[in-house]
C-alpha cells in the first residue's frame, strides 16, 4: 500500500512539473555570416565572408543542448574584389560549379558553468570531404527582437582550421603557413512559434 502511495503522488508531482523542450529556431539570413582570414605570403592577411547563410537551431537552455544546421552558399563568396572571388571560386580553391555549397552540423555543444554556450563541436562538409570543427563561442545570448517579434538566440564563433583536411592545398608547399584558415561566425536564428491548429 505504501508503495502505491508514492507512486501515486510521484506521478501528480511530474503532472505539475513542467518538462524542459528544445526550441526550435529558424537561421536569420540578415544577421548570419561567415567570414575568414589567411595568412598572403607571410606579409598581410586575405579576408572574405560568405553570405545569405540557411538553416534551423534546436536549443535547450534548462537541458544545456542544441544542434545547428547550417547551409553555407559557396558562390556568396565575397572579398571586396571581383578578380579575387573568381580566383579563389576556381577549381583550385573552392570549386564552386562542383560544390556550389558548404554545410555544417552538430549535435554536440558544451556550456561553462553559468550555462552559457561555450563551444559547438561538428562536421563541416567542404568540396566533397567532411571533417569535424570545433567551433568556441566568443559570446552568446538569447532576446526578445522588436522586430522580428519573437525570441531570437545566437552568437559569434571562430575556429582554426586546416583546408588542406578537405583537399584544398593550392601554393601549401610554397607558403607552410597559409593552410591555416581562421573563421569566424556570426549567427542569429528565430524561434519559430508552433502552430495550435
Amino acid at each position: 500500500m505504501r508503495k502505491l502511495i508514492l507512486l501515486a503522488m510521484s506521478t501528480m508531482v511530474l503532472s505539475v512539473v513542467p518538462v524542459a523542450m528544445a526550441e526550435n529556431f529558424q537561421i536569420d539570413p540578415e544577421h548570419t555570416n561567415a567570414r575568414f582570414a589567411v595568412d598572403h605570403f607571410a606579409t598581410s592577411t586575405n579576408v572574405g565572408g560568405f553570405f545569405n547563410l540557411q538553416g534551423r537551431i534546436q536549443y535547450d537552455a534548462q537541458a544545456k543542448t542544441g544542434k545547428v544546421d547550417i547551409t553555407i552558399p559557396v558562390n556568396t563568396l565575397d572579398t571586396g574584389r571581383t578578380a579575387f572571388n573568381e580566383h579563389l571560386n576556381s577549381a583550385a580553391f573552392f570549386n564552386v560549379i562542383q560544390y556550389p555549397t558548404m554545410r555544417f552540423i552538430s549535435d554536440r555543444w558544451l556550456f561553462d558553468h553559468r550555462g552559457k554556450v561555450q563551444k559547438v563541436q561538428g562536421q563541416l562538409t567542404l568540396l566533397g570531404q567532411t571533417h569535424p570543427v570545433n567551433l568556441t563561442a566568443t559570446k552568446f545570448n538569447c532576446y526578445d527582437s522588436p522586430m522580428l517579434k519573437t525570441r531570437v538566440c545566437g552568437g559569434d564563433f571562430e575556429a582554426v582550421i586546416d583546408r588542406t583536411q578537405w583537399g584544398m592545398d593550392q601554393y601549401v608547399k610554397e607558403i607552410p603557413a597559409s593552410r591555416y584558415v581562421k573563421l569566424s561566425i556570426q549567427v542569429e536564428a528565430a524561434e519559430q512559434v508552433k502552430s495550435t491548429h
